[in-house]
C-alpha cells in the first residue's frame, strides 16, 4: 500500500514534486477553460474543517471538487465534536473511514500535525496561524502566469512576518528566488524558519526598511495587518504604518512589477486603492488560482 500524499508545508516537498503540482494546475484549468474537463474525482469526498472564517479557502475548495466530479463536506468548529472536546486524533480516525481526503483551516498548527499523525488519508493545510501553502502555490502560478519562471526573481514582502509569509519563505527556497521580508523587529518570521533557510541556501533577507526591500523588485506582496485573534490592534496599526504599500512605495519596484495580496484586504491600512487596484495589481487571477491550484493539490494528494 502506497504511502498517504499530505499537503502540509512547502518545505517537506522538493521542487520537483512542487512542480509537478503546479503543472497538474495549470492543465486543469485549462481544461476547464475549454470545456473538457474530467470527472477525475467522481466517487471522492472531501471533508473541509473550518476552525476560522473563510471565503476563498472554503469556495475554492468547494467549486474545485465539484468540477471536478467529487463532493465536500463541510464543517465548523461548532458543528463537530472537535469543538466539544473530542480529540483530533479520534476526529481523525472517523474522517478517514469517511472521507477520501481531509482540510483543516486551524489556528493551532498542532491541530495539523494530530490529523497527519492519526488519519488514514491525505491531510492539506487550508491555513494555520504558522503558515499558508496553497496560497503560495497560487501565488507562484499567478506570477508565472504573468512574467514567466519565477527563479532569480525578486519578491519583496512589507508588512507582518506572519504565517503567509512563513509559506513565501518555504517558497523561495524550493522555487529559487530571492525573498527581500521588510517588517517591524518585533514582527519578524519565526527564527526557526529563518534558520531552515538559511541551512537550505535560501536567498532571504529581513530588515526594517520597506523601501530597500521593493527596490527593484519584481513582486510586492502584502497582508492584512490584524488578523482573526490578534490582539492590540491599534498598536499593531502604528507600528505597521512604515509598510503601507502605496504608490510612492511601488514607484521603487521594477516598473513592470507585480503586487499580490492573499485577501481580504482593508484598503488604507496594508494597501491604498490606488495600488490594489491599479495596473500592477493581479490580485483577481491571484483569487482565482486558490481554484486552480487546489485542483493540482488535490489531484496530487488523491493520485
Amino acid at each position: 500500500m502506497s504511502a498517504v500524499k499530505h499537503f502540509l508545508d512547502l518545505d517537506r516537498f522538493d521542487t520537483k514534486t512542487l512542480r509537478d503540482i503546479l503543472d497538474m494546475a495549470g492543465s486543469l484549468k485549462r481544461a476547464h477553460a475549454d470545456g473538457v474537463s474530467k470527472p477525475i474525482f467522481a466517487g471522492k469526498t472531501l471533508v473541509m474543517i473550518f476552525e476560522k472564517p473563510s471565503t476563498r479557502t472554503r469556495v475554492s475548495f468547494q467549486v474545485g471538487m465539484q468540477q471536478l466530479g467529487g463532493q465536500v463536506v463541510v464543517m465548523s468548529d461548532a458543528e463537530s465534536q472537535l469543538g466539544r472536546g473530542e480529540t483530533v486524533a479520534d476526529t481523525a480516525r472517523v474522517l478517514s473511514r469517511y472521507a477520501d481526503a481531509i482540510m483543516i483551516r486551524t489556528d493551532d498548527p498542532k491541530k495539523l500535525q494530530d490529523l497527519e499523525t492519526h488519519a488514514t488519508v491525505p491531510v492539506i493545510n487550508g491555513l494555520t496561524d504558522y503558515s499558508h501553502p496553497c496560497q503560495i502555490m497560487a501565488d507562484v502560478m499567478t506570477f508565472e502566469e504573468h512574467r514567466g519562471p519565477i527563479e532569480g526573481k525578486v519578491v519583496a514582502w512589507s508588512g507582518d512576518g506572519n504565517n503567509v509569509a512563513t509559506s513565501w519563505i518555504h517558497a523561495a527556497v524550493r522555487f529559487g528566488f530571492t525573498l527581500r521580508i521588510a517588517c517591524p523587529d518585533a514582527l519578524r518570521p519565526t527564527p526557526g524558519v529563518l534558520d531552515w533557510a538559511a541551512s537550505a541556501g535560501g536567498d532571504i533577507t529581513v530588515s526594517e526598511d520597506a523601501a530597500a526591500a521593493v527596490d527593484g523588485a519584481d513582486l510586492v506582496n502584502a497582508d492584512t495587518w490584524v488578523s482573526m485573534g490578534d490582539a492590540n490592534a491599534d498598536a499593531r496599526r502604528k507600528l505597521l504604518q512604515p509598510y503601507q504599500v502605496n504608490q510612492a512605495l511601488m514607484a521603487g519596484a521594477k516598473a513592470d512589477a507585480l503586487f499580490m495580496h492573499c485577501l481580504p484586504a482593508h484598503r488604507g491600512e496594508e494597501v491604498t486603492d490606488a495600488v490594489i487596484d491599479g495596473p500592477h495589481s493581479v490580485i483577481w487571477d491571484e483569487a482565482e488560482n486558490r481554484l486552480h491550484a487546489q485542483k493540482g493539490i488535490l489531484a496530487w494528494c488523491l493520485g
